[in-house]
C-alpha cells in the first residue's frame, strides 16, 4: 500500500474540488495512484464538484446551536445568495451546526470527518454540491461550553447573514445574553475587554495618533497628554465591555450585564464573507455564463 501523504492528498482536493476525507479514502483505495483516484471520485459521483472547485463561494449563512452546556456557531458558504436560501442548503447547515455541538470537533478538519446521518459532513457537503449546483463549503465553526451558572446567547441577523454567540458568566439570564449578541452583531466589538488588546496593537495605534497629532501642529510638549485620552478612546471603541450598550446608552455594556453580577467571558461573531473575495459578475452575466456551459 502507497503512503498517502498530506501533499498528495491536498494535490487531488485541489483538482477535483472533493472534500479532504474523500480524497484521501480514494488514494488508499488506488494505492496512491491519482489518475485511478480521480476516475474512483467520479464513479462514486463526487468528481463532478471538480468543476466548481475554483468557484467563490463567499455567500451563504451562519447558523448556531446550543445543546445543553455546549454551543456551536460556524459559517457555511455558497456562490451565491439565491442558494442560500434554498430549503435543502439551509436543512444542511442546520445538520452540520448540531452535529458539531454535540460532537465537539478540535478542528476543521476532525469537524469535516464527523458523521451526519452515516456520512461525513465532508462527504455529506460534496453531495449537495452535486445537487444544488454551487460549490458549497464549510468555512469555519467555533465551539463554546459553559457551566449551570452562565448562559448562553444566539442572535442571527439578515438570515443568518450575521451570526452571534455569547456566553455570559456568573448569570443564568438568557435574554441578557442574547440582548449582547444582539449588540455584538449590531456594533462588532474586536474584543470583550481592553486588556486583551496586545502590546503590538497598542503602540502600533500610539504611533498613528502621535503623527495625527503632530501634523495637526499641536505643540509637542501637550501630544503626549492628547494621547492619552485619544488611546483610552480608541480602547473603549473596540473593546464590547466599555461601549454604551445599544439598547441604552446610559450605560456600558459590562454594567449593563454586571447589573445582576454577570460578566462576558467571550463572544463570536461570524459575518458571511468576511474577509473573503466576492464575486463581481451581476445576475445577468450569471446567467449568460451558465447558458454558455
Amino acid at each position: 500500500m502507497a503512503n498517502v501523504t498530506a501533499k498528495m492528498v491536498k494535490e487531488l482536493r485541489d483538482i477535483t474540488g472533493v472534500g479532504m476525507m474523500d480524497a484521501k479514502k480514494a488514494l488508499v483505495a488506488t494505492d496512491g495512484d491519482q489518475d485511478k483516484a480521480i476516475d474512483f471520485l467520479r464513479e462514486k459521483g463526487l468528481a463532478s464538484a471538480a468543476k466548481k472547485a475554483d468557484r467563490i463561494a463567499a455567500e451563504g449563512m451562519t447558523a448556531s446551536y446550543i445543546d445543553g452546556n455546549t454551543a456551536a456557531i460556524i459559517e457555511m458558504n455558497s456562490e451565491t445568495d439565491f442558494v442560500s436560501k434554498n430549503e435543502q442548503f439551509q436543512q444542511l447547515v442546520a445538520n452540520v451546526v448540531k452535529a458539531i455541538a454535540e460532537g465537539k470537533p478540535s478542528n476543521l478538519e476532525d469537524a469535516l470527518a464527523m458523521e451526519v446521518n452515516g456520512k461525513s459532513i465532508s462527504t455529506t457537503i460534496s453531495e449537495a454540491t452535486n445537487v444544488i449546483g454551487e460549490k458549497l463549503s464549510l468555512r469555519r465553526f467555533e465551539v463554546l461550553e459553559k457551566s449551570d451558572a452562565d448562559a448562553f446567547g444566539e442572535y442571527s441577523h439578515m438570515g443568518g447573514r450575521i451570526g452571534v454567540l455569547t456566553l455570559i458568566e456568573g448569570d443564568t439570564d438568557e435574554e441578557k445574553a442574547k440582548d449582547v449578541a444582539m449588540h455584538v452583531a449590531a456594533i462588532n466589538p474586536r474584543y470583550v475587554d481592553r486588556t486583551e488588546v496586545s502590546d503590538e496593537e497598542y503602540a502600533h495605534e500610539e504611533k498613528i495618533q502621535t503623527e495625527i497629532a503632530l501634523n495637526e501642529g499641536k505643540p509637542a510638549n501637550i501630544v503626549e497628554k492628547m494621547i492619552k485620552g485619544r488611546m483610552n478612546k480608541f480602547l473603549s471603541e473596540i473593546s464590547l465591555n466599555d461601549q454604551p450598550f445599544v439598547k441604552d446608552s446610559d450605560q456600558t455594556v459590562a454594567q449593563y450585564v454586571g447589573s445582576s453580577n454577570g460578566k462576558v467571558k467571550k463572544f463570536v461573531r461570524f459575518e458571511v464573507g468576511e474577509g473573503m473575495e466576492k464575486r463581481s459578475e451581476n445576475f445577468a452575466e450569471e446567467v449568460a455564463a451558465q447558458m454558455k456551459k
